[in-house]
């Protein structure tokens, strides 16, 4: 049996990672089978309950720490777990932003070679242009990654001019290694899917001692997870959306980078096209739907 393709999908919080792998779904055949492996900090699953409900044969989850530090020993069983319960054609690891991609490429390397499973398909790196500063305003994982991974996408572009698109490829080309890395555009995390699969993996022979020493393993507390539960005093009438909305609107981007959350609500909120949402089958209760926003 032929060893399963992992692409990893790297970015930090609201670049649209999860955006971008429900998008590539809708373009897989129906028999496709693809698996996903997510990553992040803290205990908020809601990720993996939006993945759920969509068209993904399996999800596994590495929660409280980072995939290519402290849960690099989890990492084998949980693909292991995907390749018997989901039997897939493909697994994606989605990772927190703070992740470093050669670390990681080394621990899938490191399994491949053990159980010839799994083989290191690409790594691919989503920047939000809407948000980003520029390399000097972030953290050091950030500016690694775009030397070691092998695709770039410049995800909501549609929400920046071409110009500010520009000044952002012209920022990431500044730190190009002998290779430059491949750059795309992006509007509302679509990107054709023969562009992600099917990468040449650079990472998949860089050399571990190199690459290792270099890593700051302290990253974790670089970004802080809050999780609230709250529950109506009476009988719950659902969300008032329009006021929900303006709240959020009326958040400061500075200080938070995504919003998600399970609630109810008594009308069809909008999904990211602007089309109505559509209530998944496999979701409990009526008028309950998850949203997802990114600053």
């Amino acid at each position: 049996m032929s060893p399963i393709p992992v692409t990893v999908i790297t970015g930090f919080l609201g670049s649209g990672k999860t955006t971008l792998i429900l998008n590539l779904l809708a373009q897989l055949p129906p028999d496709y089978k693809l698996a996903l492996l997510k990553n992040e900090f803290g205990d908020v699953a809601i990720d993996s309950q939006l993945a759920a409900s969509q068209a993904i044969s399996g999800v596994q989850e590495l929660l409280n720490g980072c995939i290519c530090c402290n849960l690099t020993g989890q990492l084998g069983d949980a693909l292991e777990t995907l390749r018997a319960t989901a039997q897939p054609d493909r697994i994606v690891i989605e990772t927190s932003g703070s992740a470093f991609p050669a670390t990681l490429a080394m621990e899938v390397n490191r399994i491949s070679r053990e159980t010839c499973a799994f083989v290191l398909d690409g790594v691919m790196s989503v920047v939000d242009v809407e948000n980003w500063q520029g390399y000097e305003d972030t953290s050091y994982s950030a500016k690694v990654q775009a030397q070691y991974t092998d695709l770039i996408v410049l995800n909501k572009c549609e929400l920046v001019s071409e110009r500010r698109v520009e000044d952002v490829e012209d920022k990431i080309r500044d730190l190009e290694l002998d290779v430059p890395t491949p750059i795309v555009k992006s509007a509302k995390g679509r990107v054709d899917k023969d562009i992600v699969f099917g990468l040449d993996a650079k990472l998949a022979h860089a050399d571990a001692h190199s690459l290792h020493h270099e890593h700051d393993h302290n990253h974790s507390s670089e970004v802080e997870v809050l999780s609230v539960t709250m529950s109506a005093a009476g009988q719950p009438s659902g969300v008032d959306l329009e006021k929900l909305e303006a709240l959020l609107k009326d958040s400061s981007k500075d200080e938070i980078y995504r919003i998600k959350a399970v609630l109810h609500a008594s009308s069809a909120p909008r999904s990211s096209d602007s089309q109505p949402a559509s209530l998944p089958s496999a979701m409990d209760g009526n008028g309950r739907y998850i949203l997802n926003w990114i600053f």
